[in-house]
């Protein structure tokens, strides 16, 4: 009889310890891991950050150990240039684990067009002082000087913006 208490102990506490298995036991570890694959990045000018859809980043030149289970994308920035984006695939060669291709990525950043500078701000108006009395008005004839006499052999200026029709 004490064998039958001992093994319903014994059993209980088994099963108990599965459920609460610590992670330094799980299976999770026989599983293979993802392949990576060194990817060289370069760009002209040097120095730009190199951001990758996954998240890792780096500056010019470097290099990233990048997974190889699907296409990712690298932007490179740097003030001063536009942006550039570079696709990244993985490539599987008869024999060979997967790679990344392109490798090396190299880019030439395009310098940013110069910002538009703002427009200066008019100057501040002073208010206008008030006008002194107007003048009587002078009739029509008074104030338009009399066109002058043209001069012999000389044709009178036109007075409309298209040329005048030939004299006969």
């Amino acid at each position: 009889m004490m064998y039958r208490v001992i093994a319903i102990v014994g059993g209980t506490l088994a099963l108990g310890a599965c459920s609460s298995t610590p992670d330094w036991m799980s299976l999770d570890a026989l599983k293979p891991a993802p392949y990576a694959d060194t990817v060289r990045f370069e760009s002209e000018p040097p120095g730009a950050e190199a951001k990758t859809s996954n998240g890792q980043s780096c500056r010019t030149p470097c290099a990233l150990a990048l997974p190889v289970e699907a296409p990712l994308t690298v932007t490179f920035t740097l003030n001063g240039y536009q942006p550039e984006s570079e696709t990244m695939e993985p490539v599987t060669l008869s024999g060979n684990p997967p790679q990344m291709r392109p490798n090396p990525v190299m880019v030439e950043l395009t310098p940013a067009p110069p910002a538009a500078k703002p427009a200066a701000k008019p100057a501040a108006r002073k208010p206008a002082a008030k006008p002194a009395a107007k003048p009587a008005a002078r009739p029509a004839a008074a104030r338009a000087p009399a066109p002058a006499a043209p001069v012999q052999g000389q044709q009178a200026a036109p007075a409309a913006p298209w040329p005048a029709p030939p004299r006969q």
